[in-house]
């Protein structure tokens, strides 16, 4: 694939959803840009601006504490924890000389220990920083993960009836979903795309979609028509994305936009994105809706499992998951798994 460094700045052609409208207006809005970028606005989203604000407070803490005390973190055998910087490459397009300038927490939902569930692949405990280190960052962590649930179910909603759907269609889907959130701190190095120099090099999402909350400092860009183009920050939105796994589900309907980070000089950057993703063994075939004798599936089945531990081992440096004894993905689903759906 050509590298591509054309890039403009401009108001984006993103839409915003008013999620306090009427559910099938909101989804005619979020099918156009499902449709086309990906990308999307919420605004009157439900999670309190207070939690917002204060998970990013405990982040900048954490992210401040000496490299030694933050090495406590690091992500266990379940890849939950601190993720130091270059540790990612994530990149598809060649242009990426060094590794992602950014570090990040992975905080999964926590899953009752001794439980059937927690026996999968990419579950398991949080590895937590002490809470003498960082008061408060635990609570402060669940608080917005737990909100976020709450709108990933809402945002499910109107993706289901964008894509011709019962409303409640993917409900049985996210009873047990894979939900990671992840604080993320870009470090003040100008990113220079000449260079091959990226806070996040470009890339889609993995799974089902993807909830991201910004500070006030510019930096994300998608690919729109051959350009690379600012999706800025707006006071009291959050930006929706959808990932491959969705890309995938719906034959191809709806698009992974593919976007990535550039920080500018003297500018550190801020963001937690809240990562959506069905049950594990929850099998990804075409939906009914996204597939017909005229349009035959694209992409044998698989499972969600399968199909993020794919993503994991393709782009992160330490990815060890595989817990002992793990389950494995239902027998009867397929493992072909495209990285590059």
């Amino acid at each position: 694939m050509a590298v591509l460094t054309t890039f403009e700045q401009a108001e984006p052609p993103v839409p915003v959803v008013d999620m306090a409208v009427d559910e099938e207006a909101a989804a005619r809005t979020v099918r156009e840009a499902c449709e086309t970028t990906g990308f999307f606005y919420v605004t009157n989203h439900g999670i309190p601006e207070d939690l917002i604000t204060k998970q990013f407070a405990k982040a900048k803490e954490f992210f401040d504490l000496p490299i030694q005390e933050k090495q406590k973190s690091k992500v266990n055998k379940y890849y939950h924890g601190w993720t130091p910087m270059n540790d990612e490459k994530l990149s598809v397009l060649g242009d990426q000389k060094v590794a992602d300038t950014k570090e990040g927490m992975y905080i999964a939902r926590e899953v009752a220990e001794g439980s059937e569930e927690n026996k999968l692949p990419l579950h398991g405990p949080n590895n937590w920083p002490a809470e003498s280190s960082v008061p408060g960052f635990r609570k402060a962590m669940e608080a917005y993960h737990k909100a976020c649930i709450g709108c990933t179910m809402r945002i499910n909603r109107l993706i289901a009836l964008a894509l011709d759907l019962p409303a409640t269609y993917f409900d049985k889907d996210f009873v047990k979903l894979m939900a990671l959130l992840r604080p993320l701190h870009y470090a003040c190095v100008a990113s220079s795309p000449d260079e091959g120099i990226f806070g996040a090099g470009a890339h889609t999402d993995y799974g089902m979609l993807t909830i991201l909350a910004t500070d006030n400092n510019p930096g994300l860009q998608v690919l729109m028509d051959g350009k690379w183009v600012s999706i800025p920050p707006k006071q009291g939105h959050l930006i929706i994305n959808l990932g491959d796994m969705l890309h995938r589900w719906s034959n191809g309907r709806f698009q992974s936009g593919l976007h990535r980070v550039v920080t500018l000089p003297g500018q550190e950057r801020y963001s937690t994105a809240f990562f959506a993703e069905p049950s594990f063994k929850t099998v990804i075939a075409p939906l009914p809706t996204c597939v017909s004798e005229e349009n035959p599936a694209k992409w044998p089945p698989t499972t969600s499992g399968e199909y993020l531990m794919s993503k994991y081992n393709a782009t992160h440096s330490t990815y060890k998951s595989r817990q002992e004894g793990a389950v494995q993905a239902t027998p009867s689903a397929p493992s072909e798994i495209s990285v590059t759906a």
